[in-house]
């Protein structure tokens, strides 16, 4: 894909290298509206599970990650000026500010055109640990979105291991993550992400069901992303199959075969391979947010 380096940072935030500051608390993860304890993050180191905004838990993630010793680069606290000569990661610095500027632009001009309002979410870029409005979480989660304060959240390791573990290269691939956990921000203020919580709530035999409805339903958010940005003559040949790779190799039968666990579509909570690419082509398609309506979707 064609991005250009020098993008605006109003909606970013780079903290990479500093340690967190808050209190530790009960781990919990947006992108579904659960909520992960700490509980849950033991159980995910005893049996190799991954949780996270992006991922499936439910026993079919992949091993937890190794901790990353310095995050591939060094943020800028507030105030002081970054040299970006001295930041291994500028490259992907500069693209994932592109991206979270070109994804959010997108949307706020759909919501505009439905006679809504829209608000931006922050991406965040930290390193291992962040303190969030949903607690303080690791890198070890993956990218993910957290409600409470409308961030996004992403550690630059984890577009390596997109690349070398989960076998999904390309930049459109990594465009696809962000613009995922920016979907997630759309069902935010579309009031989804309550909506959820409370069908959890009332049925909680299908809380997993409704968990898989939201993360499909920001795939295909993401396809819609992708239909517009085809538009403006940036897509590149082979950049639509990055993004059906990526999610294809998250999957939660993918995440739960790597495993090396049984496959057992009870304990999705992301859906399959198969959902995962269909839902997003849907949005690449259609170019519509209202053909994502999972919820009620006959064909999930």
């Amino acid at each position: 894909m064609k991005w250009d380096r020098g993008s605006r940072e109003d909606n970013f935030e780079d903290i990479r290298g500093q340690a967190p500051r808050g209190r530790s608390g009960a781990l919990r993860l947006g992108g579904g509206g659960a909520v992960v304890t700490i509980v849950a993050l033991l159980v995910s180191q005893l049996f190799g599970v991954d949780l996270g905004g992006l991922f499936g838990g439910g026993g079919g993630g992949t091993a937890p990650r190794t901790q990353s010793t310095n995050g591939g680069g060094t943020g800028s606290p507030s105030g002081q000026p970054r040299n970006s000569a001295s930041d291994p990661d500028d490259e992907l610095r500069e693209f994932t500010k592109f991206v979270n500027n070109n994804v959010q632009d997108t949307f706020k001009e759909l919501f505009q055109k439905e006679g809504k309002s829209y608000r931006y979410a922050k991406l965040v870029v930290f390193t291992d640990v962040v303190d969030t409005g949903c607690g303080r979480t690791s890198s070890a989660v993956g990218p993910f979105y957290c409600p409470p304060d409308e961030k996004a959240y992403i550690d630059f390791t984890f577009y390596r291991e997109l690349k070398t573990r989960f076998e999904a290269a390309g930049d459109f691939a990594q465009a696809y993550v962000i613009a995922h956990e920016i979907g997630h921000h759309l069902q935010n203020l579309l009031g989804t992400d309550d909506k959820v919580r409370a069908m959890s709530a009332r049925d909680r035999d299908r809380a997993n069901d409704f968990s898989v409805m939201q993360e499909l339903q920001a795939d295909c958010y993401a396809g819609v992303w992708g239909h517009e940005f085809a538009k403006t003559g940036r897509l590149e040949m082979g950049d639509p199959e990055e993004a059906l790779n990526a999610a294809t190799q998250i999957g939660d039968d993918r995440l739960q075969k790597r495993a090396g666990v049984d496959v057992n579509s009870e304990t999705w909570t992301h859906g399959s391979a198969e959902q995962r690419v269909r839902w997003f082509k849907r949005g690449f398609e259609s170019g519509t947010l209202a053909s994502c309506d999972t919820f009620n979707s006959k064909d999930l």
